[in-house]
């Protein structure tokens, strides 16, 4: 989703071992496309949401190869889709939080992924940890990566975009895990970011921390709407967000609903969501 708060930031450079590979399906919610990450060296890389079922793309991105591990940021069919595919081009097992879009490999979990190079391979050099960031979706993960010339960058899926604020998916996505999820990356600092969609960004800790004031002054205009006397989520979507284009209300209504309910947790009225 649009506006997020904040001017155009200057994209940082990308490290001499990170590449990328956009996939051709521009849209209102995934910006140019989604950002499909390669990640290594000769000895092997790591890729990051390899997009959609799209074969021209898949090809593009396994030839950066030979691939060790495909990660899965979450299970959105924009970033995932192509994973099974991209699976048999490859012959990599596909690593996701939810083990239901595992392939040959373990459910993520909390802490280092483990790599092994190619065969004949010197080591690809990556120092990858999965975080566990819930929010956007419930297994919405991101990676800090450190590359075999000391610099690091987070992958951050559709947790922190490359511009806009994201959606809360109601009602997999939680408001109150996405809140604990930003002060967790909040906590980082400067960072760069390699998002989902959009543009990198130069500074993680800034961005979580813009993106958390954002929902707080989304969620005091909730309050306002619904003591104004707005019920439901669309009543709430049109009193805060009036100048959405049509294509975007259904998404501000899920992230509506996400608000109603962490706000009813609080003793306030969720009618509606």
């Amino acid at each position: 989703m649009s506006g997020a708060p904040g001017g155009p930031e200057p994209a940082p450079p990308l490290p001499p071992w990170v590449a990328l590979v956009r996939a051709p399906n521009p849209g209102p919610m995934t910006l140019e496309g989604t950002n499909t990450w390669v990640l290594g060296t000769a000895g092997g890389v790591v890729v990051v949401d390899p997009g959609p079922l799209h074969e021209e793309h898949l090809r593009r991105v396994a030839a950066h190869g030979p691939v060790l591990r495909t990660v899965l940021t979450h299970g959105h069919p924009d970033h995932a889709e192509g994973a099974r595919r991209f699976a048999a081009l490859t012959g990599a097992p596909v690593l996701a939080r939810d083990p239901a879009l595992a392939l040959d490999g373990p459910a993520l979990a909390a802490g280092p992924l483990p790599l092994d190079a190619a065969p004949g391979a010197a080591p690809p050099g990556l120092d990858v940890e999965v975080l566990l960031t819930p929010g956007h979706t419930a297994d919405s993960v991101c990676l800090l990566v450190r590359g075999p010339d000391g610099a690091r960058a987070l992958l951050t899926g559709d947790t922190v975009l490359g511009r806009g604020t994201t959606v809360v998916a109601h009602p997999d996505g939680r408001l109150g895990d996405y809140l604990a999820s930003l002060r967790r990356l909040a906590a980082l600092g400067p960072l760069p970011v390699l998002p989902g969609h959009g543009p990198p960004r130069p500074d993680a800790g800034a961005a979580a921390r813009a993106y958390l004031a954002h929902r707080e002054q989304r969620l005091a205009e909730v309050r306002a709407a619904l003591a104004a006397g707005a019920r439901t989520p669309a009543e709430v979507v049109a009193a805060v967000y009036p100048d959405l284009p049509a294509a975007l209300r259904p998404a501000a209504e899920r992230t509506v609903r996400a608000a109603l309910v962490l706000l009813g947790q609080e003793g306030l009225s969720a009618s509606g969501a």
